[in-house]
């Protein structure tokens, strides 16, 4: 694993002269970018809770309606405290602006709805969380917004995919359970070429690993729920990129509301100060429990970007600062020996998020890709023996001798 976070983070940003917070490094941006402060001035970070705002007489509320002028309206689309977040975050990320929603499925779904019309087309990588797939497979088709699921992870299989229609493209990147890595440098390039969007998931990686907009991906998309809280509390998700494109998905939040809350969004802006110290630790952790369960003879195959086995270990190691946090394993006799690890643990967590301090198992064949048929399932390389790890701050000897219990039967 690499010592340092990527160089762009840790050297001055000169893309944005006019940017306060240009010569900070990541783990900085995370502690203080976006913050602003009230008459009181106070340090922390302040949660506004409240619904609406008051204006000063009608014309400012019709100019603040309007966007004549600049302030809060109602908290449907503003609020002081999501501000700060989404301020943070867009630091983070290099990017000109971000906009938060309540979740992260919400802000797939709302890039979609502010950019793409009925008739338009997607091309996605097949290997992406199970939610994803059935928004794009089942809900958006029937409204008449068809996707190709292309099963490589060569940019050309992607190229060949493209159609007169295609509106974007879309990856997760490691993939969602299977690690898989994907060239963003190469997927942009095909995307400028045929003058389409490509939009990164960045949720396994985060800014404190990968920088998507850096290597010319368009957009990025966020579930905040996982490690940018942290700490498994709230949901939250977040679309972060260039205002021309953010604007229009900040449009269709207005109107349509899949809009964070401030606590939510307070919760996640305060998680974002501890970002790289989890990330450099979780996955250190990760590195050697995928090494452990590499040596053990019931385990058939480690998926892990870090480890030099791994198909795109050398592009994870150039385009992200570590392996990440996420193992996923197959274990010798399929869904049984599975649910047998997962029955006999005492310390991992049995629940289907990730990003935590604390580490959780599941079962994805059962869980977070159960909703899609098994020949989705299959076509995506999900097994019934395939077990998924999101790595927390516990000793990895620990977690090793929760998983033998399992493994031993």
């Amino acid at each position: 694993m690499k010592d340092s976070f990527p160089e762009k983070n840790m050297s001055e940003n000169t893309e944005n002269p006019d940017n306060p917070h240009s010569q900070w490094s990541l783990e900085t941006l995370a502690v203080r970018a976006g913050q602003t402060r009230s008459q009181f001035n106070e340090h922390s970070e302040s949660l506004y809770l409240t619904s609406s705002f008051v204006f000063d007489n009608a014309a400012q509320a019709a100019a603040r309606f309007s966007g004549a002028e600049e302030g809060m309206v109602y908290a449907r689309f503003t609020n002081p405290t999501v501000s700060m977040m989404q301020t943070r975050l867009a630091a983070l990320e290099g990017a000109e602006a971000c906009v938060a929603t309540a979740s992260g499925m919400a802000a797939i779904l709302a890039t979609v709805m502010a950019l793409m019309n009925s008739g338009e087309h997607i091309v996605s990588s097949r290997s992406i969380f199970g939610a994803t797939q059935q928004l794009f497979g089942t809900i958006l088709a029937r409204f008449g917004i068809e996707t190709t699921f292309v099963d490589s992870t060569d940019s050309a299989a992607f190229a060949a995919a493209l159609r007169p229609n295609t509106r974007l493209l879309f990856i997760e990147t490691p993939s969602n359970p299977l690690t898989e890595v994907f060239d963003i440098a190469a997927l942009a390039a095909v995307a400028r070429a045929a003058g389409v969007l490509l939009v990164v998931d960045n949720c396994f990686c985060s800014p404190a690993l990968q920088q998507p907009l850096a290597l010319g991906a368009d957009l990025i998309i966020h579930s905040a729920t996982k490690y940018l809280d942290g700490q498994g509390r709230v949901l939250g998700g977040a679309v972060c990129g260039p205002k021309t494109l953010t604007d229009e998905v900040f449009k269709f939040l207005r109107t349509a509301g899949p809009t964070i809350s401030p606590f939510n969004a307070w919760i996640i802006l305060k998680g974002m100060e501890t970002l790289a110290l989890r990330m450099k630790q979780q996955s250190a952790n990760a590195l050697e429990l995928a090494q452990w369960l590499e040596q053990q003879p019931q385990v058939a195959r480690v998926y892990y970007p870090g480890l030099p086995s791994h198909p795109q270990h050398a592009l994870a190691m150039k385009q992200q600062a570590s392996g990440g946090a996420i193992v996923s394993f197959e274990v010798k006799g399929e869904r049984e020996a599975a649910w047998r690890i997962v029955d006999h643990c005492r310390l991992l967590s049995i629940t289907a998020n990730l990003g935590d301090t604390k580490t959780t198992i599941t079962h994805p064949a059962s869980t977070t890709h159960g909703r899609i048929s098994p020949e989705a399932r299959a076509a995506s390389g999900i097994k019934e023996g395939l077990l998924r790890i999101a790595v927390g701050l516990e000793s990895p000897r620990d977690l090793a001798a929760d998983i033998a219990r399992g493994l031993k039967g």
